[in-house]
């Protein structure tokens, strides 16, 4: 008898209220909004979004649509993981699609996914812009739980972040495809990945993508511990990427070249996620 499944969505619509960028929110199923903060005054909206049941499994489909109208700047992130579990019937799968409109400013920023072995799923992250927005959106990925021996060595998992149009970057990772985690030219034995995106609409001039790539690239670490890197794809878009064994690591480079890139691209701090600690 196979395990009952379910359908959830979540809605977010941020707009411009006077001074301030307030939300609104529909939902279906186990996906809600679980807080909304101002760390920053009201022109920032904070907001944390939880999974109650924790996981995701047996052909769950959760979707998730956010909409950043115009002058608005909102930040999401989640208290937790989201992990998705071994799939004995059917595929899972997270959907995620985020729009920014004119002028408005998305940060997108979810604690880590965690593939258990034997997995059936996909994870899918995609986004639109009006030439004057911007967003920047990270993605973090582990194999198996590493800190606690569990290896991902069976299973099926697809990848996704996509800018039609723009940018794809898409993989399917096959617990048994040992050459790819295993070899020097893949994971090199690492069970983490991490991938941070700045977004423009339009353009960066190429004079201040040089600029941003050499102060995020100060920043980055290369040693036992973790590998990173930054690029700039398109003239639209700075990518960070890093492979670590465990995830803490990879939060640790991700935070730094996202307050580095908020500091140049808005000319903001970056505050401490209080989020991830409510």
């Amino acid at each position: 008898m196979n395990a009952p499944s379910w359908t959830a969505r979540l809605r977010l619509d941020f707009r411009r209220d006077a001074a301030a960028t307030r939300l609104r929110f529909r939902h279906e199923g186990p996906l809600r909004v679980f807080k909304t903060l101002y760390p920053e005054g009201d022109a920032v909206c904070h907001t944390v979004i939880v999974h109650p049941p924790g996981g995701i499994v047996q052909g769950d489909r959760l979707d998730i649509a956010v909409d950043a109208g115009p002058d608005t700047h909102a930040v999401i992130t989640t208290p937790g993981a989201t992990r998705f579990y071994r799939c004995e019937h059917g595929d899972s799968r997270q959907t995620t699609q985020l729009h920014v409109g004119a002028h408005a400013r998305l940060e997108w920023l979810p604690q880590e996914t965690i593939v258990y072995p034997g997995v059936r799923g996909a994870n899918r992250l995609c986004w639109t812009l009006h030439e004057s927005a911007s967003l920047i959106t990270w993605d973090v990925l582990s194999l198996g739980l590493p800190a606690s021996g569990l290896s991902y060595t069976a299973g099926r998992f697809e990848q996704t972040m996509a800018w039609p149009g723009v940018w794809l970057d898409q993989g399917c990772l096959d617990g048994s495809d040992q050459r790819l985690l295993t070899s020097p030219l893949g994971w090199g034995g690492c069970a983490c990945l991490g991938t941070l995106v700045y977004a423009s609409g339009s353009p960066l001039p190429a004079a201040t993508r040089e600029s941003w790539l050499t102060a995020i690239r100060e920043g980055l670490p290369w040693n036992a511990e973790i590998r990173a890197a930054a690029t700039s794809p398109d003239a639209r878009l700075i990518v960070v990427r890093a492979l670590a064994p465990l995830t803490e690591p990879i939060f640790r480079t991700l935070e730094s070249a996202w307050a580095r890139l908020r500091q140049l691209a808005w000319g903001m701090a970056a505050p401490p996620l209080r989020s991830w600690r409510v």
